[in-house]
């Protein structure tokens, strides 16, 4: 096992290792910002080292400072969380070239699933099903207007390298494919240094499913069930649940040993998460996340594993130590992705939280960095609190989270509560029948 472990990250996820570390007696190393000095991971850990200011570019993704911070405090382990480094196959390998283990996949699969046309084309050729579309990259004008009329409008023009919806736009129409294929190159190349784009079939009334993998380095792949993540707003992720309503047992099955076996074939190691769009009771894979994932606490609370833990054991070296028919699915679990953001505008709200109260109960589990006199600083991903409830079935999930987000008290600042309240009494939510694009009109007022 690891002497010591710096976590590369902040908030809620780097307390979330913590707590792994912790309960495998391994000491941890936080590293901040100027402006996280004060933050609960940096006063929980065992060293803490400052390496930067404020901005991430010079901070959370200043690659020589995090190796320095690393080596200086005697660090055999670096964990990047998600987010920030956690997708960078260059930071994996100059870990691993200093000594150090990354706690997650190697820097091949990294790159190679970060290229989103590269992911399609390894899963095809592994027996995943895809959404119809483009072969690759789609370099020009032209080619984008033949593709489009093969496969049939709408289709959706996507950044081969993105990710968070940016470089994503949508042609309805012959008339709007040139400019979306043009807005999408020129965001992809702003965000992502990268502007080759894509192009697939946009499908109408779509669910967002993944499935959370775990392997090991001795060829042991097993799978945790589906999470459904389909209530998004611009393709973020506000609320999601496991299992999904729209999902039978039998389908999860499938599902999972169709992707378990392409992954053991690629010989993929760590965590991960395969995701689709689900449609017609068809699945078709978009994209492979190669990282701990934020919503995984649903799935820690209906398989009971700590998914941390086992990443550090596998990057130890261990061997998973239980086969697919030793994994259990109990219950149903919701969670809430609480941000410092008016519940209405969505504009950013950071400050200082005078008040901080958690909701608590049997099934309730609150993942937040948060606490009373703490300054949300402005430079972050505005999330600060995640919501996690389990019970028997899924109704009793949905009154346990209502009742805990009534409990649920921050003050100081603005949170999007009030909308999670309002979708959780909602009866189209409650049913259980709604798509990736229930959550936008339900926003607007539709």
């Amino acid at each position: 096992m690891f002497r010591k472990i710096l976590i590369a990250n902040r908030g809620e996820i780097a307390l979330r290792i913590q707590r792994a570390c912790r309960e495998l007696g391994i000491p941890t190393v936080a590293v901040h910002s100027t402006a996280d000095a004060e933050a609960m991971h940096v006063r929980l850990a065992d060293e803490s080292v400052c390496i930067g200011p404020p901005s991430a570019r010079e901070s959370y993704l200043n690659i020589p400072a995090i190796l320095s911070a690393a080596s200086i405090t005697g660090a055999d382990a670096i964990h990047p969380g998600y987010g920030f480094l956690s997708e960078n196959a260059a930071f994996a390998e100059m870990v691993d070239a200093h000594g150090m283990t990354f706690i997650g996949p190697s820097a091949a699969h990294i790159s190679m699933m970060g290229d989103k046309i590269a992911a399609k084309a390894a899963m095809a050729s592994l027996g995943v099903p895809l959404v119809p579309g483009s072969d690759g990259e789609v370099p020009d004008l032209d080619t984008a207007r033949s593709v489009a009329e093969r496969i049939g409008y709408p289709v959706l023009v996507k950044a081969a390298a993105g990710g968070g919806g940016r470089g994503m736009k949508v042609a309805r129409d012959a008339s709007e494919i040139d400019d979306a294929f043009n807005v999408a190159r020129t965001e992809a190349r702003t965000a992502f240094g990268n502007d080759a784009v894509y192009i697939e079939k946009y499908l109408n009334r779509p669910r967002h499913i993944e499935l959370q993998i775990m392997a090991d380095s001795h060829g042991n792949v097993v799978h945790f069930g589906e999470r459904d993540c389909s209530l998004q707003r611009r393709h973020q992720k506000l609320l999601e649940e496991a299992g999904s309503p729209a999902i039978s047992p039998e389908q999860r099955d499938a599902l999972g040993e169709t992707a378990t076996a392409a992954l053991k074939k690629l010989g993929y190691r760590n965590a991960g998460t395969l995701e689709f769009l689900y449609q017609d009771g068809q699945f078709a894979f978009i994209e492979m996340n190669t990282r701990l994932q934020v919503e995984h606490p649903v799935t820690e609370m209906v398989c009971g594993v700590d998914l941390v833990r086992e990443q550090i054991r596998i990057a130890a070296g261990a061997e998973l130590g239980y086969t697919q028919k030793d994994v259990t699915f109990s219950g149903h679990a919701i969670e809430c992705r609480i941000t410092a953001e008016d519940p209405n505008t969505f504009i950013p709200t950071p400050g200082r939280v005078t008040v901080f109260h958690a909701p608590g109960g049997l099934g309730v589990r609150v993942d937040s960095a948060l606490y009373a006199g703490y300054f949300v600083p402005p430079y972050y991903d505005s999330m600060v609190a995640k919501l996690i409830v389990h019970a028997p079935t899924r109704l009793e999930a949905i009154n346990r989270m209502r009742r805990a987000l009534d409990e649920f008290a921050v003050v100081g600042i603005q949170t999007t509560i009030p909308l999670h309240q309002r979708i959780v009494n909602d009866p189209e939510f409650q049913s259980g029948e709604y798509t990736i694009h229930w959550l936008e009109r339900f926003v607007a007022g539709g």
